[in-house]
């Protein structure tokens, strides 16, 4: 079996790989090699840098192939890998071998099912697992969603035509990126979409300072070949609602997890199965939507020794994403930083980290191969956390720790915000200074909030004033 050779070679049709694979062209003329499960690719479009760190962006796919008319000397081949000689610079397929000087692997995550091989059970990870949801919710009455994560929210959300049961292990709806103060603020969009604010509590806006107790706790925080992961707003495209002759209907149960699930064998039974919760409920439903987040896809690195893993999985790569293998990268969802992270910087897996990891990677491989590796340092990107998203139909801005994640309890405060049915706002402060902040809603608070954050600057003058709409902290500062 012939070799192909390429200079560059990346593994995974998701937003990491890909972004990988446009930083490379555009910085150099050498063969590059796209190896992708899928026959469609993640592409980012209408990319806007916001500020400093924030940055939104769609993802919309393509056909792989029509990358190679994009990107001229990239080369795409829709290929199962099977193995990486990586002593060797070896990667086989089936049909073929390719060898490479330098790798990145930008596999992603897995979905964690709650139940494997249940017809009634559906991961949502990509498209084509949308797709399959799709085509069962045609005839779906009712529908039990599990997690609280982004997937999981946005179905909440968007699915009509059908009663939705939505069960999660949390106190508190879309934990996984807001307090259950915002929480709290989306439930009435969710739960009745026409309801709107009696006018004397319309418009009202309530500030107030939380000062947390000394607990002393922290803050918590084939089959195997999987598409790209959904992008930003990925149901607002997709025909989610069904039937419209029907009311949005959610229940939510909170703190609770799948005990069991029971196939129905009842004929006369209308639904599917019966499930079971951990505080003793049971429902009959049509089917169940596991959502309940994704583990690392680190199969490749099988053959290998050279790398170590972290406790969630993902492989452990320095702050130039190396894995611990001569030569080979990795970014997106398979990877773990293993760095010291800056003040106001975490880890999650995200579409956002997914492209500023891919480009990142390209450009430490294209410095390795020019023999420029020392002067390559982290992107500002590294330096605060920064994410956008909609949920609930509201602008969504997070940065820094904006839950206090890594922070005591006795060591922070939050200053929050509210006006019913238009913002959130939740600052994080220690010792006068921000940490963080959730911004829900047009608030047009995100650059001040992020100057702030990256400057280090002492609001303790300000006391509860820094979040006074009637005072603008920009003049203050002036």
């Amino acid at each position: 079996m012939s070799k192909e050779h390429y200079k560059f070679v990346v593994i995974g049709g998701g937003i990491a790989g890909v972004t990988c694979v446009e930083t490379l062209e555009t910085s150099n003329d050498d063969r590059i090699l796209l190896l992708t499960a899928s026959p469609l690719v993640k592409v980012i479009q209408n990319f806007k840098q916001i500020s400093k760190v924030i940055e939104e962006f769609d993802v919309t796919e393509k056909k792989a192939l029509e990358l190679e008319q994009t990107c001229k000397n990239v080369t795409v081949h829709q290929e199962v890998v099977d193995n990486i000689d990586f002593d060797n610079k070896i990667i086989s397929t089936k049909r073929k071998k390719f060898k490479y000087e330098y790798l990145c692997i930008c596999t992603g995550g897995k979905p964690k099912l709650i139940a494997e091989n249940n017809p009634y059970v559906i991961g949502i990870r990509d498209v084509e697992t949308v797709q399959i949801f799709q085509k069962k919710l045609k005839s779906a009455r009712k529908v039990l969603i599990v997690g609280n994560g982004g997937i999981a929210t946005e179905l909440a959300y968007e699915l009509k035509g059908c009663d939705v049961i939505w069960a999660i292990k949390d106190s508190s709806i879309t934990s996984t990126f807001v307090d259950a103060g915002a929480a709290q603020f989306f439930l009435p969009t969710l739960l009745n979409e026409n309801q709107r604010q009696n006018k004397d509590e319309e418009g009202a806006t309530i500030c107030k300072r939380l000062k947390y107790g000394l607990e002393g706790t922290r803050d918590a925080n084939d089959s195997n070949i999987f598409g790209g992961a959904l992008g930003p707003d990925w149901a607002s495209g997709l025909e989610l609602i069904d039937k419209q002759d029907k009311k949005h209907v959610v229940q939510i149960e909170y703190s609770v997890e799948i005990d069991n699930i029971i196939e129905n064998t009842d004929d006369e039974s209308e639904f599917n199965i019966k499930v079971r919760l951990t505080n003793g409920k049971e429902y009959k439903v049509d089917f169940i939507v596991s959502a309940t987040g994704v583990e690392p896809n680190t199969s490749l690195f099988s053959t290998t020794d050279a790398v170590k893993y972290a406790s969630d999985g993902g492989v452990k790569v320095t702050d130039k994403l190396e894995t611990g293998v001569k030569d080979v990268f990795a970014a997106g969802d398979v990877i773990y930083p293993d760095w010291k992270f800056s003040d106001q910087w975490i880890h999650m897996r995200l579409w956002t980290q997914a492209r500023q990891t891919g480009h990142y990677a390209a450009k430490c491989m294209l410095a390795k191969s020019q023999d420029d590796f020392e002067s390559i340092s982290l992107d500002f990107c590294f330096e605060c956390f920064a994410h956008s998203t909609r949920f609930f139909g509201y602008k969504v801005i997070l940065l820094g720790k904006f839950n206090g994640q890594g922070l005591l309890k006795s060591e922070y405060e939050a200053l929050i915000r509210l006006t019913k049915g238009e913002e959130y706002v939740k600052v994080i402060l220690k010792d006068g200074r921000m940490q963080g902040a959730i911004l829900v809603g047009e608030t047009d608070l995100e650059e001040m909030c992020e100057n702030l954050i990256l400057n280090g600057t002492d609001l303790s003058s300000l006391g509860d004033d820094l979040l006074n709409p009637n005072i603008d902290i920009e003049d203050y500062f002036d």
